[in-house]
């Protein structure tokens, strides 16, 4: 039992990362139509930033806010200067703008950092573990996930950042009418969606060893969970996001062994893509010809 108790705490922690990278691929989608396939990428240079300040002898707090003002930095820059200028294109240009952002920033990683393996230290104090239950950096990790579903949250419902991002995303043309800056919304929701795959690139690199492919299984599994709960819905996201871990943890131990675990996420993607391609709590649109 207390083996299937650890599998279970371990799937929601490790679910907690694909549902914060779920979220940034759902803010991206709310805000532009469009998912960014760069987006663990992206997370993966926030985590070097953090790494790098570390390692100049800066305190974690401080190479946090570093990593992730870079993070915020980099998507309005990929916004302004790639997408923002592709807002016209056919979807499958876009597909191969973001494929090639994909390995531009996994090239650029490689170039300035290494390939070399890495280990990061936890940000949370070991006196957060919960003994015999929970580790500190997993309970870090619920938590902070816990904390960006709050935060954003109230910034949709509840400031006026959020209803301009809502306006904008469902008509952009309205939006603009009544004097929204369409361009720059669009820029500020990209880089919080940067900063919220930042947090989980800066989550995930303790659990794994930093290196430029650490976040290609991340991006599939948070795929799959924004998928799973609907490309538009937040909650969703979330929910599937530590549903799916826990799923993962529990058929690679008893199922389909570690070297199988993958094939969770993609079937996951399958059979919702089948079964509901709306997503478990996302709605169906429905067009009139």
């Amino acid at each position: 039992m207390s083996a299937l108790w650890d599998q279970v705490v371990g799937g929601l922690a490790t679910g907690s990362v694909y549902g914060s990278l779920a979220l940034a691929l759902v803010l991206i989608h709310r805000s532009t139509g469009h998912i960014n396939f760069a987006q663990g990428e992206m997370a993966m240079l926030c985590a070097y930033v953090a790494w790098f300040a570390l390692q100049a002898g800066w305190s974690w707090p401080m190479a946090l806010l570093l990593a992730l003002g870079s993070a915020f930095v980099l998507g309005v820059l990929v916004y302004a200067a790639v997408i923002h200028r592709m807002r016209h294109a056919k979807p499958l240009s876009l597909v191969i703008v973001f494929i090639g952002l994909y390995i531009v920033f996994h090239s650029t990683a490689g170039l300035l950092f290494g390939h070399d393996i890495r280990t990061v230290p936890s940000p949370f104090p070991p006196q957060w573990a919960i003994v015999g239950w929970v580790s500190s950096h997993q309970l870090g990790m619920l938590l902070v996930n816990a904390f960006l579903v709050l935060a954003l949250w109230v910034l949709f419902r509840h400031t006026r950042a959020g209803l301009a991002l809502r306006a904008v995303s469902q008509n952009p043309a309205s939006s603009a009418m009544v004097g929204i800056n369409a361009t720059l919304v669009l820029a500020l929701g990209w880089g919080m969606a940067a900063v919220v795959g930042g947090v989980a690139g800066v989550m995930v690199a303790p659990v794994s060893f930093l290196d430029p492919a650490m976040m290609g299984g991340v991006l599939i599994y948070a795929l799959a969970a924004a998928l799973a709960g609907g490309i538009d819905s937040p909650l969703g996201a979330v929910m599937c996001g530590l549903m799916l871990g826990v799923v993962e943890n529990l058929a690679g131990a008893y199922v389909l062994g570690t070297d199988l675990k993958l094939v969770v996420a993609l079937m996951v993607i399958v059979g919702v893509l089948v079964l509901r391609p709306q997503g478990l709590l996302g709605v169906a649109k429905v067009e009139r010809v």
